[in-house]
């Protein structure tokens, strides 16, 4: 793949406007502590939603994307979009007491919501497993996708591309802190966008592909184009639609789409002006991310299909390209070869800024962690705020490294997509009900999180050599999630409970609804305290009844779009029309004082 000096061009001006962002805004961002990592708490809905989404397009997604339609068809999203209903159940019921909780981080919620030493231990303990350890895990896998389109694209190795790739990233991160984060992921956005939409169209028009209709007609593609899983497939239709659907969504503590809301999504809600903004947030990106965005890149997967039919046919076309990274992944960066001079540093240049986006929040929110809940909590509480700006920086860079170097490991996008899935198994019901159940306690999320890692580390590397046969993919994720849920169910009812006062404090601040505080409000009451303000009656279930509306909303679209796309024009037609219908009505309710 040859690039042209107007690819280069392109190239190299979205480099410096992101480090120009990164060096205007750092200043302000270095500040103090809360504009490093909070942007002041002053930010708008849009600008907020589409760093959500921003970050959530990384540049490892449509090569997972490509690699589920060309192993399982369309259908085979459906692993990815049913955490839509994790999502829209934030937007209706979360983002709301995440404002509300007025906490610098998600982690320093434990110790607003629980007591004792344990909320202590599990602040800190999760500062470093989750702001390291997973966050690490991640940023890997998305260094993953830009080594290969490193080596497929530009010839690089490993190694100088994410030289070249993470230094701009950790320069104007380090720098700008979230406000940076947030304006380049604005920026980078609209490129990347622009750059999958311009790059499909282009790939679909050539001769070797002859226009959509031909492509949708290729035998090659045929049978994977249906929105469903294959029914015939039991242990794909399960473990594809079924089981997403049926458990994975609220058992499973997956990043960006935590049940209850947590991680960076969080940390744009509690960035936000208000409620209001935060609500606002969060239901654009849960739009844009599963609606808008999945097509261009499953129809360039499909296109890949046409061009590149099996791995071998991938080998043969880059010969000098590393054996080992060649997977179904690579068939995405592996179509950037049928793209003109001028459209390729485009279409690079944004899939570089997906891979900036992504990899500049995940530092910006793991440091936060590493920083507020454990350096400034642990190790030094009285640490002045520029010095907490410091550490901040440092720490941004040192997890850079340690994904740099952990990428270098990895094979492919679903490999550690699978990981992920499996370590969070068990946990999601957890950061569900501690919102809406006073007897959830800092044990609880303990015994979770240990447990669900132990069965994971079993599953993986324990069960596959005691001689039994092997557990379906299915089978795994229903007995990690059963042996984890009695293991914190056990914990939360055999161990201290939450100190009361600790509760009503957290009740009288957050106001959450439901019967799962009656004891508490009890309390309050008997003590004379006042109770206005506290959620009315019905605002909890007016928000379920949303959330479903809304995630039918959102399919709609979704659906809708690939009906209009395969032809089917009345049906896609009737569900956008709904789809319209039911999104302008939720969003009267969300905007209202």
């Amino acid at each position: 793949m040859t690039l042209s000096n107007l690819d280069w061009i392109t190239i190299g001006a979205f480099f410096a406007i992101s480090l120009l962002i990164g060096l205007i805004v750092s200043r302000q961002s270095g500040k103090s502590a809360q504009e490093f990592f909070l942007s002041g708490r002053n930010m708008p809905w849009w600008l907020l939603g589409v760093s959500m989404v921003a970050t959530t397009f990384a540049i490892d997604t449509p090569n997972l994307v490509a690699d589920i339609v060309r192993q399982n068809g369309v259908g085979g999203n459906w692993v990815w979009w049913a955490f839509l209903l994790t999502g829209m159940l934030t937007v209706f019921v979360y983002a709301r007491l995440w404002r509300r909780s007025n906490v610098t981080t998600d982690l320093e919620f434990y110790e607003l919501r629980y007591s004792g030493k344990s909320a202590a231990f599990l602040r800190g303990f999760r500062a470093i497993y989750l702001g390291v350890f997973f966050n690490v895990m991640i940023m890997a896998n998305v260094c993953l996708a830009a080594i290969k389109l490193g080596n497929i694209a530009l010839g690089l190795s490993p190694v100088e591309t994410l030289l070249i790739a993470s230094a701009i990233t950790v320069v104007y991160s380090s720098l700008g802190g979230l406000r940076g984060v947030l304006i380049t992921d604005f920026v980078q956005f609209g490129l990347a966008m622009l750059g999958s939409v311009w790059a499909t169209k282009v790939v679909i028009q050539r001769p070797e592909i002859g226009g959509l209709s031909e492509l949708l007609a290729h035998p090659n593609v045929q049978d994977k184009l249906n929105l469903l899983p294959d029914f015939s497939n039991k242990e794909l239709f399960v473990s594809a639609l079924i089981l997403p659907l049926a458990v994975q969504w609220w058992s499973i503590w997956y990043p960006g789409s935590e049940p209850g809301g947590g991680g960076y999504v969080a940390q744009r809600m509690l960035s936000a002006k208000n409620e209001r903004h935060a609500v606002g947030a969060t239901f654009f990106f849960n739009l844009a991310h599963y609606a808008i965005r999945p097509w261009p890149w499953i129809l360039m997967a499909l296109a890949s299909l046409v061009l590149y039919p099996n791995i071998e046919s991938i080998v043969q076309a880059f010969p000098h390209a590393d054996q080992a990274l060649i997977r179904d992944d690579i068939a995405y960066p592996a179509m950037l070869v049928y793209l003109p001079s001028g459209i390729l540093g485009l279409v690079i240049a944004s899939l570089v800024a997906a891979f900036m986006s992504t990899i500049s929040t995940h530092l910006n929110w793991g440091s936060s962690y590493v920083v507020n809940d454990f350096y400034k909590r642990f190790v030094k509480p009285d640490a002045s705020e520029k010095e907490q700006v410091r550490v901040g920086r440092i720490s941004t860079i040192t997890l850079m490294v340690l994904a740099g170097v952990i990428a270098l490991y990895l094979e492919n996008a679903y490999q550690s997509f699978r990981i992920l899935l499996s370590i969070g198994a068990g946990t999601g019901l957890i950061f569900i009900l501690r919102w809406f159940w006073w007897r959830i306690n800092a044990a609880t999320e303990l015994a979770g999180m240990i447990g669900s890692f132990v069965v994971a580390i079993f599953f993986e590397f324990v069960y596959p050599n005691l001689g039994f046969e092997p557990l379906s993919g299915s089978a795994q994720m229903l007995a990690s999630v059963g042996v984890t849920t009695v293991i914190w169910v056990l914990a939360t009812y055999f161990c201290q409970a939450t100190d009361d006062q600790v509760l009503r404090d957290f009740v009288r601040l957050v106001r959450p609804g439901g019967p799962g505080w009656k004891r508490i409000r009890t309390q309050i009451e008997e003590e004379g305290g006042a109770i206005e303000d506290l959620e009315e009656k019905g605002v909890l279930a007016e928000g379920i009844l949303s959330f479903v509306l809304g995630s039918l909303a959102v399919y709609a679209t979704l659906i809708g779009t690939g009906y209009l796309i395969y032809g089917s024009l009345a049906l896609g037609f009737a569900l956008l029309i709904f789809a319209a219908i039911a999104i302008a009505f939720l969003l009267k309710r969300l905007l209202r004082p």
